[in-house]
C-alpha cells in the first residue's frame, strides 16, 4: 500500500500512542491545540493528511474532554479531506449506559457513536466494550479487540497449580467462561445485589474455591468494591490466593486504598487509561501494555488483512 499512513494522540492518550506508533514503526504528528480563556478550545495539524490513512488515537475516559478533543480532531482530519479516518479508543467510555434500566434515562453510548460517526470517522478500533452490542450502534465498522490475548500468556506464564477462574458479578460470567475455556480450569461466579451504582448490598459466591488460586476476571475496575468484595470474600471460603485481572484501570474515588487492603494479591491491568504512578499502592499493580496489539491489528487493516485470527476471545 502506498497510501501516506498519519499517527495523532489526544493530549491524554500521548504515553500509550507513542508506544503504538513505536511497534507500528511510525512517529506521532503534531498538533497544535489553542485554548481560549474560558476554556474552550481548537486544534489543528501540524502537516497536510490530504488523502492519508489517519489513525486518531485517544481513549474517552472523563473528562468529558478527552471525548471532545477526538471527536475535533475527526472533524478536523475530515475537513482536510483525509482518506480514511480510523479512530483507535482502547477504552470507550460511557459504555456502561448501553440500555435504560429505569424510564427517562439516556444510551450514552449510542449518542456517543451517533457523534463518532458525525465526526467523520470511516471506523473505530477498541478494546473489550462493556457490551458486546455497542459495536452495533455503529453505522461503520469496528474493530474489537480483546484483552484476553495479553491477559491469557501472563496467567499461562504464572504456572500456578489449582487454577480456577471467577467472575466478580453475573454479568461477567461469559467472559470468566470463556478464559476458562482456554486454560481448562473450573468457574466460580460472585453473585450481588447493588443498592444504587458503585454501592454494593450484598454478595454470594457460586462455586468452590478451597484451596484454589483464583483470578477474578472483569472488564473495568473503576472503584474496585466489586473487585475487592468478591476478592475478601473468596478468601474467606478458603482460598490459597486470589488475583484480579482488569483491561480497564479507571480506579476512581477510593479505589487504590481499597485494593492495598484487599485481599487482592495482584491486579493486572493494561494501559488503555494512565495510573497514577506516584500512588504508593502502585507496588500491587502490574501493567500490561496493549500497544503491540493495537499495532499489529492496525497494520493488517492499513494493509487490508484479515484480523479474524488475531481475537482470542
Amino acid at each position: 500500500m502506498n497510501q501516506k499512513v498519519l499517527f495523532f494522540s489526544t493530549r491524554s492518550g500521548l504515553k500509550l500512542s507513542k508506544h503504538i506508533a513505536y511497534h507500528y514503526g511510525k512517529l506521532l504528528g503534531k498538533i497544535n491545540f489553542l485554548e481560549f480563556s474560558d476554556g474552550e478550545y481548537t486544534l489543528y495539524f501540524e502537516e497536510s493528511v490530504r488523502g492519508a490513512r489517519v489513525f486518531l488515537i485517544g481513549s474517552t475516559f472523563p473528562p468529558v474532554d478527552n471525548l471532545m478533543e477526538l471527536l475535533l480532531m475527526c472533524d478536523a482530519a475530515k475537513r482536510a479531506s483525509a482518506h480514511n479516518i480510523t479512530l483507535v479508543i482502547p477504552y470507550f467510555g460511557w459504555a456502561r449506559q448501553d440500555h435504560k434500566d429505569r424510564p427517562r434515562t439516556p444510551i450514552a453510548s449510542k449518542l456517543v457513536a451517533n457523534l463518532v460517526v458525525a465526526s467523520g470517522a470511516t471506523r473505530v478500533m477498541t478494546m473489550d466494550l462493556h457490551a458486546d452490542q455497542i459495536q452495533g450502534f455503529f453505522d461503520i465498522p469496528v474493530d474489537h479487540l480483546y484483552a484476553s490475548r495479553i491477559f491469557i500468556e501472563y496467567i499461562k506464564n504464572l504456572n500456578m497449580d489449582q487454577l480456577t477462574i471467577a467472575s466478580p458479578d453475573m454479568g461477567g460470567a461469559k467472559r470468566a467462561r470463556s478464559y476458562a475455556g482456554y486454560l481448562r480450569t473450573n468457574v466460580v461466579i460472585c453473585y450481588k445485589e447493588r443498592k444504587k451504582a458503585n454501592e454494593i448490598e450484598f454478595m454470594n459466591l457460586i462455586g468452590d474455591v478451597k484451596g484454589k488460586n483464583i483470578i477474578l476476571i472483569d472488564d473495568i475496575v473503576d472503584t474496585a468494591g466489586t473487585l475487592t468484595e468478591a476478592a475478601n470474600l473468596i478468601q474467606q471460603k478458603g482460598a490459597k490466593s486470589v488475583r484480579a485481572i482488569a483491561t480497564h484501570p479507571i480506579l476512581s474515588g477510593n479505589s487504590y486504598n481499597k485494593i492495598k487492603h484487599s485481599y487482592i494479591k495482584e491486579l493486572v491491568v493494561t494501559d488503555t487509561i494512565p495510573i497514577n504512578n506516584h500512588n504508593n499502592t502502585i507496588d500491587k499493580i502490574k501493567v500490561l501494555s496493549c500497544a503491540p496489539l493495537f499495532a499489529e491489528v492496525m497494520k493488517s487493516v492499513h494493509n487490508e488483512e484479515s484480523i479474524s485470527k488475531k481475537f482470542i476471545i
